[in-house]
């Protein structure tokens, strides 16, 4: 599959890596940059400088035999006029990034198909469904759904107070026969484990739990957490995603926003009608406490400063706030943030990167998601009629390392898998994998 991303920043950088381990052939259009250098030295990536707006370089770039085309320039505007230039240069489909939320409207994006962008992302709408769904789901630090909830992963940490602390797979497998829930992988001192029979739980532990629905009050009880009900949130910064995130939460909880900047807290105060604007530094620990920051069941921290959102984070948890929710733009601090103890860390790079991956169909691949802190992936891909995966039974299929089968999915039921599960064609699975195993991990189920 040919792919060609325009980027001048991080979220282009990352989505090259990401999907150039997946053995895409990717091609790299930016102005000149150290980023660019980067990308060209670290990896076989074909880098480009120059403008996307141009058609003399979309057609140096071989835009003609483009599968998909990814434009997620910092300007609005340029992604929008490359998108187009894209198609009607033959690109077969284009992916826009906007900053502008009003055009994900139907009526827009109709409007704009028919101009040749296909899809449009908005990294900071995306972030903030993800906090608002995460404050619904307040038990886990991230989760996904696949097969539209039919399976579902959680991403939770293990305190003392768990009952699997101590306990290898195996035990857990033998005390707690009618648990529907499968650990997939342990994300531990920043590396990404896939638990065997004898390895044993440890407090502290990141658990990649895959689970029917039906299953999360017994998954609660196994990991040793509790429900809470969060009624009272403060919001730090109101940028985009703060924005967002109020309009989203504000008829059902009750919201205070802080923000430093007079005019967009005046901007605020008109777009929100029952959130609580207040003019004050995040970083200003005793403004907060003044706002009664302890009071609050949930602290998300948005500023454009990771440093100090995870900082206020670590000072909410210190003084009581049961949820916190940290924007972390450094990928570097987000394996650290985790150890730290903030719940969870939100990161535009691998929310655009997850969200744009649905628009790659490779092999019988419906949907992934990519996993914060591992350079690791979640696929769901539906067996084939000839596949291996039909003759063997999953014990015996000897998946690569690295890999491991989570979850099925067989028209409306679900099936936890074991050693001796034979799959049948057309059962969706969810594997664990690492991105450079995709091709081998494929050619099993297809």
């Amino acid at each position: 599959m040919n792919i060609i991303i325009a980027g001048d920043g991080e979220v282009g950088l990352h989505l090259a890596k990401s999907l150039n381990e997946l053995d895409f052939n990717i091609t790299v259009i930016g102005p000149p940059s150290d980023l660019l250098e980067r990308l060209k030295t670290a990896t076989d990536v074909l880098t480009i400088a120059g403008d996307p707006t141009s058609p003399a370089v979309l057609s140096n770039a071989n835009v003609d035999d483009c599968d998909l085309f990814i434009s997620v320039l910092h300007d609005e505007p340029f992604n929008l006029i490359s998108c187009m230039l894209a198609h009607k240069l033959k690109a077969k489909k284009t992916v826009a990034r906007i900053t502008n939320a009003e055009l994900l409207a139907q009526e827009n994006r109709e409007m704009f198909r028919d101009l040749g962008v296909d899809e449009m992302v908005c990294p900071e709408r995306i972030a903030a469904k993800e906090i608002t769904n995460l404050l619904n789901n307040n038990v886990a630090t991230d989760f996904f759904d696949f097969s539209g909830g039919l399976l579902t992963m959680y991403l939770i940490r293990l305190e003392s107070e768990s009952q699997i602390v101590g306990r290898s797979v195996r035990e857990l497998v033998q005390t707690y026969t009618s648990l529907q829930v499968r650990v997939v992988a342990i994300l531990r001192n920043s590396e990404t484990i896939i638990p065997h029979p004898d390895f044993t739980f440890q407090t502290g532990d990141l658990a990649y739990i895959i689970s029917k629905p039906n299953q999360m009050e017994s998954v609660m009880k196994l990991v040793g957490k509790t429900d809470v009900n969060i009624r009272n949130v403060m919001i730090a910064g109101g940028g985009r995603i703060g924005r967002y995130a109020a309009i989203n939460l504000e008829n059902r909880m009750h919201i205070k926003l802080v923000e430093c900047d007079p005019a967009r807290c005046n901007e605020l105060s008109t777009i929100l009608k029952k959130t609580l604007v207040l003019k004050g530094d995040a970083t200003d620990i005793e403004f907060l406490k003044d706002e009664g920051l302890e009071n609050n069941d949930a602290f998300i921290a948005v500023t454009d400063s990771s440093e100090t959102n995870v900082l206020t984070c670590l000072h909410a948890r210190r003084l009581g706030v049961k949820r916190t929710i940290a924007l972390v733009e450094n990928t570097g601090f987000i394996n650290i943030s985790q150890d730290v103890g903030i719940d969870t860390i939100i990161n535009k790079k691998l929310i655009t990167a997850s969200y744009i991956a649905r628009f790659i169909v490779k092999g019988s691949a419906i949907s992934s998601k990519w996993l914060s802190g591992t350079n690791a992936e979640l696929i769901e891909l539906v067996v084939g009629r000839r596949a291996p995966a039909t003759r063997k039974p999953i014990g015996e299929l000897h998946l690569p390392v690295g890999s491991t089968v989570g979850g099925i999915i067989r028209g409306r039921e679900t099936l936890l898998p074991t050693r001796e599960t034979q799959l049948q064609e057309k059962d969706k699975v969810v594997v664990f994998t690492l991105p450079k195993l995709m091709n081998q991990v494929s050619r099993i189920f297809e």
